[in-house]
């Protein structure tokens, strides 16, 4: 198999992913909610599919607003369920819909989605899946979360260091790279 530091450059839609969103550390709360909506409708498909149609995911999730997200109700899961370009899996929605709202609860608890993993940093990632599961998230196994957070910077393996696109995340200083302060 070939990692995806070489399989993706040049490629239409794995291409600009590499090049400028995987493994880049990230704090914007929508954003965040995105790559775990993202992650969860992966689940069973090709990252592929899930590039493809992410258009389609932003336009039926309202941009990932997380607070409009979380107000849904059956008839937006109606319309969602309905959509042909996002993937139409109750489960998932239901999910999307659900971790919105503990997406919410973070702000309360922890000033939000990027301070709650901050606070938790650094962690295994058995550790990781635990934690988003007592914490109430849904449809959040160990390849969904370990992706991820390899995905916004806490944790690592999104690049091969001789990927140059290692260095520029490097020099961002993802969450991933720091040593502990515990």
């Amino acid at each position: 198999m070939t990692d995806y530091c070489t399989a993706a450059p040049g490629h239409s839609f794995h291409g600009p992913y590499h090049d400028t969103e995987y493994g880049f550390p990230l704090r914007d709360e929508a954003t965040l909610f995105e790559r775990l909506v993202l992650e969860i409708n992966q689940a069973g498909l090709s990252w592929l599919t899930i590039l493809k149609k992410a258009g389609a995911f932003h336009a039926a999730y309202d941009g990932f607003d997380v607070d409009r997200v979380a107000a849904y109700g059956e008839a937006e899961r109606a319309r969602l369920l309905s959509d042909a370009g996002i993937i139409r899996n109750r489960l998932k929605v239901d999910a999307a819909i659900a971790n919105a709202t503990r997406v919410q609860a973070l702000r309360e608890s922890h000033g939000g989605f990027s301070a709650w993993l901050e606070a938790h940093h650094p962690l295994p990632k058995d550790a990781w899946v635990k934690l988003f599961k007592s914490t109430g998230f849904r449809f959040v196994g160990g390849e969904i979360v370990g992706e991820l957070l390899m995905s916004t910077g806490y944790l690592p393996g999104a690049h091969v260091e001789s990927c140059p696109v290692f260095k520029k995340i490097a020099a961002l200083d993802p969450p991933w790279m720091r040593r502990s302060s515990s």
